[in-house]
C-alpha cells in the first residue's frame, strides 16, 4: 500500500465504549502489520488511559460509532477525538460495523499464531468491545485502501498496554520523554533534547518507531530485559561483533520492514480487462517492494555470518530462528527465477525508475520488451537533445536532472546566461544560483518516456503476480524478519551506539529484583549531563521499610532535576539499556506517576491548584503496589494551611502502600513526617550562604537541614523594608520553637518503632545482596549488637 508519512506512524484506531466506563480499542498498524487489542476500565473522567494509548499509537485515522454512550460525567470518545485529535482523520461508522462476532472471526482468521494463544476463544464475550473495534477497523482499512488482508498474516496482541510499564500522558509530557518542554536552556548555547531525541540514532523507520514505543511503554518482564542487557554486554565487549552488526544492518534498505509487511495486503487481481484502469504509481511501488525484498535477502548471508558465533541468548536465538531458516533462501530463489540478478535498490529517481522497468528478466513478456525499447529510445533521445542544446546555445554546464513529479528538466547556472535565454526555453524559474527550465521538444519526449515507463510498470506487475502469491505463502517468516531488523536496529544503532560514545564506565548495566529495593548509586540525568559539563551525580535508596523520600531545598537547588532523573533512569533500565549511574538495583515498576510543574489549564478551565488536584486524584485512584510516584511541590498553589494539610494527608496515604514515592517540597513542616513514620527518609540539597547569596552545590545530603530563612533573605535582597523583614523573622522564630518542641516529643514517642524499621531495612538489603555466607553472618551479628545497644543504623 502507498504510504508517504515518513517516520510518522500509519495506525488506524477503532474506539468504542459502553456505559460501564469500559473502552475497547483496536490499533491496526499498517506498517508493521500488527493489530493491537485493548479493553480496560476508564478510571478518569478525562480519559487518561485512552489518551496514553493514543499518544503511543499516534493514529492517522480514528474510527468511532455515531452515538454517544459515555458514562455520567465523562465527555465521550467522539467528543474526546474532536477536542484533542484534530490532526487525525475522524471517521464515523455505523454501529453495525462494530460487530464483536465478526471481530472474533476476523481475529481467528488473520492471526499469525493460534487463536487460543490470544485468550479469546474462551473469553471473547468478555472482551467484546475490542473485538467490535477490530471489526470496524479492518473493514474500513480494506474498503478505503482497496486491499484484502491476507489470512494468518497479522501479528495480533491482546491487552498489550498492560504487559508494559504504564506511563500516563501527563507524565510523558513532564518527563520530556518524546518532546522537550524548552529547547533552549538559559546560560548555554546547546539545544535541549528529549530522551527519545537523544537515543534516536536508529537507521530505519521501523527501529525508530520501536524505540518510541519502548520509551512510552517500557518492559516489565525481567527475563526479556535481561536478554537485551546480555546482548548489550556482548556488543560492548566484542568490537568485531558490534561493528559487524552495524555494517550488516546498513546493507538492508531503510524501508525493509515496511515493505515486508506490505505483502500482508493483497490488492485487487490484475488482468488484461482492468489493465487500463490500473494506477501506474501503485504498480511502481509494488515492483519497488520486490526489488527491496531482493536487496534485503541478498544482505541476509552477511548478517548470518556476523551472528554465527554470537553467545548472548537474544543474538544466538536470532541466528537460530531466522538466519538458519531455509524459507528465506527459497524466497530468494523464487525471486531470482523472475527478477534480473543485476537489479538493485537505489534512491536516485531515474536510476530507480530504470531498475524498475528492467526488473523482470528479458524474454518473459513480449509486450514488456517492446515497452522497454521505447523507454530506452526516449531516454536516449532526451540526453541527445541536452547535448544538442549545449552545442547550439553554448551552454557547457547545462544539466538534465530527473524527478518523479516533473520528469526530465534543464538546469543552467546563472553565470552561463548572458542576457536573456533563447525563446525556445519555457517554464523558466530561478532557483538559487541556477535556472530551471524546459522546451517543447523536451516536454514531448517526457510525455512519451512517461507513457512507456508506465506501460513497463503495468506489464511488470502482471509478470510478478504469480511471484507475489508465492511470497505471501511465507508471510510469517517475512514478518519475523521485519521484527528482528527493527529490534537489532534499536539495540545496535541506538543503545550500543549511545553507550559507545560515552566515556568508559559512564553507563553501566542495571540489576533487577522482583521485590527488592530501588538503589541507584551516583545517578545522573541522561539528557542534562550532556549539556552541563560538571553535572553532580546523586543517589537514591527506597525499600519496603523506607518507601518514601522527602527532598527539601530552596528553588533552583536541583529538586525537579533529581526527580526527573530517577524516572528517566528507571525508564532506560526497563527498556533494556545501560543507565548513567555507578550502580543500580531496581524493582520492576508497573506504573509511573508524576506530579511536576505548575500552570493554569485554560483548555479545561482549571486553575493551577485545580490542575494539581486533578493530577493528584488520578494518582491516588490508580496507584498500585509496584508504582513509582514522583511529586514535586504539591499544595503550593493554594493557601499555606490547606496546601500543607493536603500534602501531609497525601503522604500518609502513600506511606500506607508498598509503592515507592519521592516527594519534594518547600514546606519544612513535612520533615516532621520522619519523626512519626519510620519509613520516611528526609534529604536536602546542599546550599551555602556567601555574602547574602545562595551558592548551590546540587548535592543531595542526608537529614532535614534547612537553609535558614532563605525566603526572608531573598525578600531582603529584593528591597523589602527592614522593619517588615525583622517582623517576619520574629514570627518565624516563634513558629520554629513550637515545631521543634513537637518534633522532639515525636522522636521520643516513636523511637522504638524507628529502630525496628531500620533493622528491617538492613535485613531486606541483606536478602537481596550478593555477599557470601560468611559476610552475611558477620553483618547479622553487627546488626544484632547494634539492636541490643539501641542504636539506629
Amino acid at each position: 500500500m502507498e504510504d508517504d508519512r515518513g517516520e510518522k506512524s500509519a495506525v488506524v484506531i477503532g474506539l468504542i465504549e459502553n456505559r460501564a466506563k469500559e473502552v475497547g480499542l483496536a490499533a491496526f498498524d499498517l506498517r508493521s502489520a500488527t493489530l493491537h487489542l485493548s479493553q480496560y476500565i476508564e478510571t478518569s473522567s478525562s480519559y487518561q488511559n485512552t489518551r496514553t494509548l493514543m499518544l503511543l499509537y499516534d493514529p492517522m485515522v480514528i474510527i468511532v460509532p455515531p452515538n454517544k454512550l459515555a458514562p455520567d460525567g465523562m465527555v465521550g470518545i467522539s467528543e474526546l477525538v474532536d477536542k484533542h485529535y484534530g490532526s487525525s482523520k475522524k471517521v464515523v461508522m455505523s454501529r453495525s460495523c462494530f460487530d464483536d462476532t465478526k471481530g472474533a472471526v476476523l481475529v481467528k482468521n488473520l492471526a499469525l499464531k493460534e487463536p487460543s494463544a490470544l485468550g479469546l476463544d474462551t473469553y471473547y464475550k468478555q472482551y467484546y468491545l475490542c473485538l467490535a473495534a477490530a471489526a470496524a477497523t479492518v473493514r474500513w482499512t480494506e474498503t478505503e485502501k482497496g486491499v484484502i488482508v491476507t489470512s494468518h498474516s497479522l501479528l495480533i496482541t491482546f491487552n498489550g498496554s498492560f504487559d508494559h510499564m504504564n506511563i500516563d500522558a501527563t507524565s510523558i509530557h513532564n518527563l520530556e520523554i518524546i518532546e522537550p518542554l524548552h529547547s533552549n536552556l538559559y546560560g548555554t548555547s546547546n539545544k535541549k533534547k528529549s530522551l527519545f531525541q537523544m537515543l534516536k540514532t536508529t537507521k530505519t523507520t521501523g527501529g525508530t518507531r520501536l524505540l518510541r514505543a519502548n520509551l512510552l511503554q517500557p518492559l516489565k518482564d525481567i527475563e526479556t530485559i535481561n536478554a537485551r542487557l546480555d546482548c548489550l554486554d556482548e556488543l560492548m565487549s566484542d568490537e568485531s561483533l558490534f561493528f559487524g552488526l552495524s555494517q550488516s544492518l546498513k546493507k538492508f534498505p531503510k524501508e525493509t520492514d515496511r515493505v515486508l509487511c506490505n505483502f500482508c495486503f493483497k490488492p485487487k487481481k490484475i488482468n488484461d480487462q482492468i489493465l487500463r484502469s490500473t494506477n501506474p504509481r501503485k504498480s511502481q511501488l509494488m515492483i519497488s517492494n520486490i526489488i527491496i525484498l531482493k536487496t534485503a535477502l541478498d544482505a541476509f548471508p552477511f548478517l548470518s555470518k556476523v551472528l554465527k558465533d554470537a553467545k548472548s541468548f537474544l543474538l544466538s536465538n536470532v541466528h537460530k530462528s531466522v538466519c538458519e531458516d531455509e524459507n528465506y533462501a527459497l524466497i530468494r530463489q523464487r525471486i531470482g527465477d523472475v527478477i534480473d540478478e543485476d537489479v538493485l535498490h537505489t534512491r536516485l529517481p531515474f536510476v530507480a525508475c530504470t531498475q524498475q522497468c528492467f526488473a523482470v528478466k528479458s524474454g518473459v513478456d513480449g509486450l514488456l520488451d517492446v515497452a522497454r525499447r521505447a523507454f530506452c529510445d526516449t531516454s536516449e533521445a532526451i540526453h541527445n537533445l541536452a547535448e544538442k542544446y549545449r552545442q547550439e546555445f553554448h551552454l557547457p554546464n547545462l544539466k538534465i536532472p530527473f524527478n518523479n513529479r516533473k520528469g526530465f528538466y534543464f538546469t543552467i547556472p546563472l553565470k552561463d546566461v548572458h542576457g536573456k535565454l533563447p525563446e525556445k526555453f519555457i517554464q523558466v524559474v530561478k532557483h538559487g544560483k541556477t535556472i530551471h527550465c524546459s522546451t517543447l521538444e523536451l516536454a514531448s519526449l517526457n510525455a512519451r518516456n512517461k507513457s512507456s515507463s508506465a506501460e513497463c510498470f503495468k506489464r511488470t506487475e502482471i509478470c510478478l503476480e504469480g511471484l507475489i502469491d508465492k511470497i505471501r505463502d511465507h508471510i510469517s517468516v517475512l514478518i519475523l524478519l521485519a521484527e528482528v531488523l527493527c529490534l537489532l536496529d534499536m539495540l545496535v544503532n541506538s543503545f550500543a551506539h549511545m553507550i559507545s560514545t560515552k566515556p568508559v564506565d559512564q553507563y553501566n548495566r542495571p540489576e533487577f529484583t522482583q521485590d527488592g529495593p530501588m538503589a541507584i548509586d551516583a545517578g545522573r540525568h541522561p539528557i542534562l549531563e550532556g549539556i552541563h559539563s560538571e553535572f553532580v551525580p546523586n543517589s537514591v535508596f527506597l525499600s519496603e521499610a523506607s518507601n518514601m523520600v522527602v527532598v527539601m531545598g530552596p528553588n533552583m537547588s536541583g529538586k525537579s532535576t533529581y526527580l526527573q532523573q530517577v524516572c528517566l533512569i528507571t525508564i532506560l533500565a526497563q527498556i533494556g539499556c545501560y543507565i548513567p549511574a555507578r550502580f543500580a538495583s531496581l524493582r520492576v515498576v508497573d506504573r509511573l506517576f508524576t506530579r511536576i510543574g505548575t500552570g493554569d489549564n485554560l483548555e479545561f478551565n482549571s486553575s493551577t491548584f485545580m490542575t494539581e488536584m486533578r493530577e493528584t486524584a488520578f494518582i491516588m485512584q490508580n496507584i498500585s503496589k509496584r508504582s513509582l510516584v514522583v511529586m514535586d511541590e504539591l499544595g503550593r498553589a493554594t493557601s499555606s494551611s490547606d496546601g500543607f494539610s493536603i500534602a501531609w494527608s497525601c503522604c500518609e496515604r502513600l506511606l500506607s502502600l508498598t509503592s515507592y514515592t519521592i516527594f519534594s517540597t518547600h514546606m519544612e513542616g513535612l520533615s516532621e513526617l520522619a519523626t512519626i513514620y519510620p519509613n520516611v527518609k528526609i534529604f536536602h540539597f546542599e546550599v551555602e550562604i556567601n555574602k547574602d547569596r545562595l551558592d548551590f552545590k546540587f548535592r543531595l545530603m542526608d537529614g532535614p537541614r534547612k537553609v535558614p530563612h532563605y525566603g526572608l533573605l531573598l525578600a531582603e535582597v529584593a528591597g523589602l523594608p527592614n522593619s517588615v523583614v525583622d517582623m517576619a523573622r520574629n514570627i518565624t522564630k516563634s513558629i520554629k520553637q513550637m515545631e521543634m518542641s513537637r518534633m522532639v516529643n515525636n522522636c521520643e514517642k516513636y523511637e522504638s518503632i524507628r529502630l525496628s524499621y531500620s533493622i528491617s531495612q538492613r535485613l531486606i538489603c541483606l536478602k537481596f545482596s550478593n555477599q557470601d555466607e560468611e559476610e552475611i553472618r558477620r553483618s547479622l551479628q553487627m546488626l544484632k549488637d547494634s539492636y541490643m545497644e539501641g542504636k539506629i543504623i
